[in-house]
């Protein structure tokens, strides 16, 4: 998808975004009012410095997998859950624990792709309960010009400003310990 293009998705799903947020605080007879929205491009490459918010995609450690990066040009404060969207990256949680755990990125690692453990065995994820502890996706940030760090918060609850990076990143067997971007 070409940045413009890319663009003109981020902005339809910021209003989109908007119109349902409006149509659920106000009353049940309300109709909501179109309000000025910014139009935020979408770089397929890490932000430069401490523009925008950078948004990282490792599943390099399996059989297959791939790392993206994305900068998201914005000088305002966005949530993590939001950011994932404008990049159009989906995630997935467990039966058990909902959104609060994501176990599928982008529908990866497929429920039918075989997952080589410690032991030599195959695992397949199916999403029940926690990942094994040898086969997750980890939420990590990085602050502006520091280290990155295990978030301490959710995708709907963690805020991102410009300058900072998120990352999803798949560990397995304990590799690679943190993002390296």
């Amino acid at each position: 998808m070409t940045p413009t293009l890319r663009t003109v998705a981020a902005a339809a799903a910021s209003a989109a975004l908007l119109f349902t947020l409006v149509a659920c605080a106000g009353s049940p007879d309300a109709t909501p009012t179109p309000t000025e929205t910014k139009t935020v491009a979408i770089l397929d490459s890490a932000c430069a410095d401490d523009a925008g918010i950078t948004v990282v995609v490792d599943a390099s450690t399996l059989e297959d997998g791939d790392s993206k990066e994305w900068c998201i040009g914005t000088d305002e404060t966005l949530a993590a859950a939001d950011a994932l969207t404008l990049v159009n990256v989906s995630t997935e949680g467990t039966e058990e624990y909902g959104d609060q755990v994501v176990c599928r990125v982008n529908g990866v690692p497929a429920e039918d792709v075989a997952i080589p453990a410690p032991d030599g065995a195959e695992y397949f994820e199916t999403c029940e309960s926690m990942p094994a502890a040898f086969a997750y996706w980890g939420l990590w940030v990085k602050p502006a010009g520091g280290e990155w760090a295990y978030a301490e918060e959710g995708l709907s609850t963690l805020e991102l400003e410009p300058g900072e990076s998120l990352a999803l990143l798949y560990t397995l067997n304990g590799e690679p310990a943190a993002p390296t971007s």
